[in-house]
C-alpha cells in the first residue's frame, strides 16, 4: 500500500542481483542481470552486495547490509548461465568469454598448431571462439548453426529427451569441415551428451581431426545452488580424466581451461567465487556436508542420478544430520 518493494541478495551473493532506475527517477527496478535494464530503457544503479537488503520507494533506494559474509559468486554464470551482453563488476560477460578463448589458445599451443579451423557451439561458445581466433590467427568458421525453432535446452532436459533434441538443434555445415582438423569450442561438459553427439556428427561429415576446447574447468561435483547438476553419478568429469572423456565422446583430445586462468579472466579473486562444482569445496556448510557424504557413497558404488528433487531423500538425511550436530 505504500508503493514500496524490496529485494534481498543471498548472504554469499551466489546469484547476481542488481538495482536500476530511469533517468527521471520515477521508475525503480531489480534485475538478476544488467541486460534487464538495457532492454527496458533503464540504467544500472548498483549491484547488490551479498546479504544486502534494498528498499525501493518514491525517494529512491535505501540500502542496508543485514548479513556479513564473504562473496561466493557462481563461477558458472561467466561460462554459461549469464547473457553475454550483461555486465558483472563492470565487465561485459562476452569480454570475459573472449578471454577464456585466448587462455585456451595459450594453454594448448600443441593442438592449435595442428588445427586448420575453429568452430563453436552456439551460442555460448561463440565469444570464446572469437578470442581463440584473435590469439591464434586460425580461421573461425561459422559452421555450426542452431535451429531457432528447437527451443529446448539440452542441459536441463531429462536423459531420454536429450539426445534427440541435440541432434535436431545443431546443424553443422559439412562443406566447411570436411577434411579439416577442427577445434570446436564450447562452454562446458556436464554429462557429455551434447559433446558426444556433435563429435559424432563431425566425424560423419568428414572432419579429419576433432579437438574439443572447453572454457569451464572440468566439472567434478554437483551443484546445490540452482544449476541442474545434482549428483556425482551423472557428471562425466567426476568419473573420468580428460583423456578418458576424449575417448568416450570420440574426440582426438578434450582440453579444459585451467582454474587459475578462468579465475583471472573473471576479474574476481578465487575466494570471491563459488567453485564447488570444479573443486568440491563449497561456500556453505550444508552443501559441503552433503557433497562429502554423497561423494563417499559415490566412491562405494552407489548409483544416485537425477535432479535435486529426485535425490531429496539423501539431502534430507544429511540436513537432519547437520541439524543434529549443531545441538
Amino acid at each position: 500500500n505504500k508503493g514500496e518493494f524490496f529485494a534481498f541478495k543471498d548472504p554469499y551473493g551466489i546469484r547476481p542481483l542488481c538495482a536500476g532506475n530511469d533517468e527521471e527517477g520515477k521508475i525503480y527496478a531489480f534485475s538478476s542481470e544488467t541486460v534487464g535494464f538495457d532492454i527496458n530503457g533503464l540504467k544500472l544503479n548498483f549491484e547488490l552486495e551479498p546479504g544486502e537488503l534494498v528498499l525501493a520507494s518514491e525517494e529512491g533506494f535505501k540500502r542496508e547490509k543485514l548479513v556479513e559474509n564473504g562473496r561466493a559468486f557462481c563461477a558458472f554464470e561467466f561460462a554459461y548461465f549469464a547473457r553475454p551482453d550483461s555486465k558483472f563488476n563492470g565487465k561485459f560477460v562476452y569480454e570475459i568469454r573472449e578471454e577464456f578463448g585466448r587462455n585456451l589458445a595459450r594453454e594448448n599451443q600443441d593442438l592449435v598448431k595442428d588445427a586448420d579451423i575453429i568452430i563453436s557451439m552456439p551460442e555460448t561458445g561463440n565469444d570464446a571462439a572469437y578470442g581463440l581466433h584473435e590469439e591464434t590467427g586460425l580461421r573461425w568458421e561459422r559452421a555450426t548453426r542452431r535451429h531457432r525453432f528447437v527451443t529446448e535446452r539440452a542441459f536441463i532436459l531429462l536423459p531420454h529427451e536429450r539426445y534427440k533434441t541435440i541432434d535436431k538443434k545443431i546443424n553443422i555445415l559439412a562443406d566447411k569441415v570436411k577434411g579439416k582438423r577442427v577445434i570446436i569450442i564450447d562452454d562446458s561438459i556436464v554429462r557429455g551428451d551434447t559433446t558426444r553427439v556433435v563429435v559424432e556428427k563431425l566425424r560423419r561429415i568428414g572432419a579429419k581431426k576433432v579437438y574439443v576446447f572447453i572454457t569451464f574447468p572440468r566439472i567434478i561435483g554437483p551443484c546445490f545452488y540452482g544449476i541442474d547438476m545434482a549428483t556425482y553419478g551423472e557428471l562425466i568429469g567426476s568419473k573420468h580424466t580428460p583423456e578418458e572423456i576424449a575417448k568416450i565422446v570420440g574426440a582426438d583430445a578434450v582440453r579444459y581451461q585451467s582454474i587459475e586462468s578462468f579465475v583471472k579472466a573473471t576479474g574476481l579473486k578465487r575466494e570471491e567465487l563459488c567453485l564447488g562444482c570444479i573443486t568440491r569445496k563449497y561456500p556453505t556448510q550444508l552443501a559441503q556436508k552433503l557433497a562429502d557424504e554423497m561423494y563417499e557413497r559415490f566412491l562405494k558404488g552407489h548409483k544416485e542420478t537425477g535432479r535435486i528433487y529426485e535425490v531429496a531423500d539423501i539431502s534430507g538425511k544429511v540436513a537432519r544430520s547437520l541439524s543434529s550436530s549443531k545441538r
